[in-house]
């Protein structure tokens, strides 16, 4: 008898320590699969999986062996533009409806419901302060009532949380609170002075989440409009102050992602001061051999570097790049047969230079089929076409760094870069400002 009573307290205690994650997603046409990830410091694990049904719901049962943390969910393809962040303590179910047009809203869930509910409040007070100081903020009773308003939720939210995983998400958002009144001017520097104050950027659950990279990229993008490059420099010093104090590894990740947004706008001098002054020297102290080798590859094709020479192989002639006959400018193409968007943009490339004696076109194919290649390129022939074979894995790719085709790289005469237009309409102005 007491060895059947152990058995049902035991199975009793496993059924108590799972909890789901549920959601229901419309329009329900527009999804098929739901993805529940654990979040960790550099990355994401993977946990499961579940089909949603006809009205665009499922449930995912979680054992005792997932721990309490941020988790992510995906819900559609690109991964990274479709998910969202939630908090699971391994006490409570998570429940939520998500709409594609009003977003999420949980319905079950202390900890994502509070979290919700302090971001509205928050959002509230503070768009109360901007319009105090846009009617004419010299009132200073009403400063002093919204600020001890903005005072009194902080507190209520951090009391209410009290023991919950959310609380640490709460106190590292706690905002700017003056102690007298001030005037826009100085309250507005005394936020940025105090943008970072309350974050621990060494904390693990907030380097799980999305809090700290949104924080960042708040004061480096969003402060003004149309920052300049030295704007963005001065930020990034800002940047720099506020995360010295932590792990060099920490450092060395958040100035990473910066590094890399800067790589994709293709602004060469701000993402090539970032790793000059601080990221190179982060890496090497870190033997981070992968992070140095890619800053190298980066400077490699920086606006002004000299392109990457490589041979250029065909039934017409036998060279290298920088041997190539003259020519007032090159547009050098990484593209590929196979690519979609390369055989809708490459006709429209050809169809813009045809009559440009100025420009002599490089495509540099990234191909596993020749004969495919052959059939492809036979609509460009006055391109001077390079068959690149092992596409992804042919060494051109980490020369020139490539992670998509179509490429493009505008060259000088004498082979340097001047341009790294993202698409095609960037290329077309970047080809008629020549």
């Amino acid at each position: 008898m007491k060895n059947i009573f152990l058995v049902i307290v035991i199975c009793f205690g496993i059924l108590e320590a799972q909890n789901s994650i549920s959601g229901s997603f419309s329009p329900a046409k527009d999804y098929s699969f739901a993805f529940v990830y654990k979040a960790t410091p550099s990355g994401a694990d993977y946990v499961d999986r579940a089909r949603l049904d006809e009205t665009g719901s499922f449930t995912i049962t979680l054992d005792s062996s997932q721990r309490p943390g941020m988790y992510k969910l995906v819900y559609a393809i690109p991964p990274e533009e479709n998910n969202f962040d939630f908090i699971y303590d391994a006490k409570e179910d998570v429940v939520f409806d998500f709409n594609a047009e009003s977003g999420i809203l949980f319905k079950e869930s202390n900890e994502n419901k509070i979290w919700a509910s302090y971001i509205k409040s928050m959002g509230m007070i503070n768009q109360t302060i901007s319009n105090y100081y846009q009617k004419d903020g010299e009132d200073q009773k009403a400063f002093k009532d919204l600020f001890k308003t903005l005072s009194d939720t902080q507190k209520a939210y951090e009391d209410s949380s009290n023991e919950m995983i959310v609380q640490q998400l709460i106190k590292a958002n706690k905002p700017y609170i003056p102690a007298t009144y001030e005037d826009l001017s100085t309250y507005s520097e005394n936020l940025k002075k105090t943008y970072f104050n309350n974050i621990d950027f060494d904390n693990k659950f907030l380097q799980s989440s999305s809090f700290i990279t949104d924080r960042l990229n708040g004061y480096v993008f969003g402060l003004s409009e149309n920052p300049s490059n030295e704007d963005y420099q001065s930020r990034i010093d800002d940047v720099y102050a506020a995360i010295k104090g932590s792990q060099p590894k920490t450092q060395s990740s958040l100035l990473q992602l910066l590094w890399n947004q800067f790589n994709n706008l293709n602004n060469d001098e701000v993402s090539g001061y970032i790793a000059n002054t601080y990221l190179e020297d982060l890496a090497i102290s870190l033997n981070n051999q992968d992070l140095l080798s890619e800053i190298e590859s980066r400077k490699r094709i920086s606006i002004g570097a000299l392109a990457p020479d490589f041979l250029i192989v065909n039934s017409q002639m036998e060279t290298t790049l920088h041997k190539l006959e003259k020519s007032n400018n090159y547009l050098l193409i990484f593209w590929s047969s196979g690519c979609s968007h390369c055989m809708t943009e490459v006709p429209q490339v050809h169809q813009l230079l045809k009559d440009d004696a100025n420009i002599k076109v490089i495509a540099y194919a990234l191909e596993e089929n020749q004969q495919e290649w052959d059939e492809a390129i036979k609509g460009f022939a006055d391109f001077i076409h390079v068959f690149g074979p092992k596409k992804w894995d042919n060494p051109i790719v980490m020369e020139y760094s490539l992670s998509a085709t179509p490429t493009y790289f505008i060259l000088d005469s004498d082979k340097k870069i001047i341009g790294k237009p993202y698409d095609l309409e960037a290329l077309k102005k970047q080809l008629r400002d020549l």
